[in-house]
């Protein structure tokens, strides 16, 4: 795999780049493992790892690639929220794996580690919700 290439804008500010805490506290807020997250970045899992402890700055497209992330996400857990906010016995179903996960939901890309770090968001605005796992277990 060829590695995408990130440029920074010409001059730009060291004030304004992510740091190497804000990526990692954003990817494990997201719910996304490195291996993940390059992946999508089209980045090696090393590469990810060296921007976690500082060894390389974080590129201004990652940064910007990384609020996107976190602004679809958002946008999910609200709108799950506001679904179930009015529901007698609000539920949700998580998955186990990544194969459980992408078996019932082919559309998404995220991993079942970022579904279930969005639960738990959504459980945080939705009193009282049922959490359980997919009955479909026969997937591994």
């Amino acid at each position: 795999m060829s590695e995408t290439t990130y440029t920074d804008p010409p001059n730009m500010p060291e004030d304004e780049r992510m740091t190497d805490a804000e990526f990692k506290v954003v990817r494990e807020y997201l719910g996304l493992t490195g291996d993940w997250l390059a992946g999508h970045l089209g980045v090696s899992g090393r590469t990810v790892r060296h921007w976690e402890q500082g060894k390389y700055p974080i590129p201004d497209g990652v940064r910007l690639a990384m609020e996107d992330l976190e602004a679809r996400t958002g946008e999910f857990v609200a709108g799950v929220a506001k679904q179930l906010m009015d529901v007698p016995a609000p539920g949700v179903i998580t998955y186990r794996n990544d194969a459980e996960y992408h078996a019932a939901h082919p559309e998404i890309e995220f991993p079942a580690s970022w579904h279930r770090a969005v639960v738990a968001r959504i459980a945080q605005e939705v009193p009282a919700l049922a959490i359980a796992y997919s009955e479909t277990s026969d997937v591994s």
